[in-house]
């Protein structure tokens, strides 16, 4: 693994924690109202279109901070669909 990896994992691991507090939040009072239905779905989309690339160029760093990011970021967008 090269060095800069441990950059990209350590800016994944960051930038992927940072969704927990509001999934978490939206889960345990069942409300999404403060939330973007417009700003989820494109961010969704984006990470999906993130994800693609990292396995297209092979970069672990990419492939996992996305794949974690775009599970919560759908979690996210289902609790809003759901829970309005």
């Amino acid at each position: 693994m090269q060095s800069l990896d441990w950059i990209g994992f350590a800016a994944g691991i960051l930038t992927t924690i940072a969704f927990l507090p509001q999934v978490i939040l939206t889960w345990r009072t069942r409300r999404a109202t403060g939330i973007s239905l417009g700003m989820y779905a494109v961010f969704t989309a984006g990470t999906a279109i993130w994800l693609a690339y990292g396995i297209g160029i092979g970069s672990m760093p990419v492939i996992a901070a996305n794949g974690i990011t775009l599970v919560l970021a759908f979690c996210i967008l289902a609790m809003k669909i759901r829970f309005g």
